[in-house]
């Protein structure tokens, strides 16, 4: 996981990318173990009706433990209520509560026909590593959002 030539591909619900980019979402929940060191930048694919990349972030920390130990250190800054993470952990044995900052707004988002024109794209159910060669796809699919994926990630997505 240390590999310097990746970053994140999170999948989150349009209201939640919103909430991140805003920064009144600062931590992520997980239903399975994420094992990603601090620093690692995260791309936020916004699922349907939006379906595209939207903005990106980096992660501060990584917390996994048991889904009440997950909601009582972050539940505040999940942005969600105890009931839609008691239903969405249901069944669940381990949680992973992803600490985002430094979130950034893509002004042109980077929409799933481009990325699919880019070479075979598919946004995952919940994350997946990207390499450096796939965010150089990423950063070509979208000049303007290019620029700015550049900007952030320096070397990991060279032109």
């Amino acid at each position: 996981m240390s590999d310097p030539e990746r970053a994140m591909l999170l999948s989150v619900h349009p209201r939640f990318a919103t909430a991140i980019l805003a920064g009144t979402k600062t931590v992520e929940v997980r239903r399975q173990r994420v094992a990603a060191p601090p620093g690692t930048p995260v791309l936020l694919y916004a699922t349907a009706p939006t379906m595209a990349i939207v903005g990106m972030a980096r992660i501060a920390s990584v917390q996994v433990a048991t889904p009440r130990e997950v909601w009582t250190a972050s539940g505040t800054s999940a942005g969600i209520s105890l009931r839609e993470y008691d239903e969405y952990m249901s069944g669940a044995t381990r949680a992973s509560g992803l600490s985002l900052e430094e979130p950034v707004t893509f002004e042109v988002p980077v929409p799933l026909a481009a990325l699919r024109a880019s070479g075979a794209f598919h946004p995952p159910q919940s994350y997946r590593y990207l390499t450096g060669e796939d965010l150089r796809k990423v950063a070509a699919a979208t000049p303007v959002t290019g620029e700015a994926l550049h900007g952030a990630l320096g070397a990991l997505a060279p032109a």
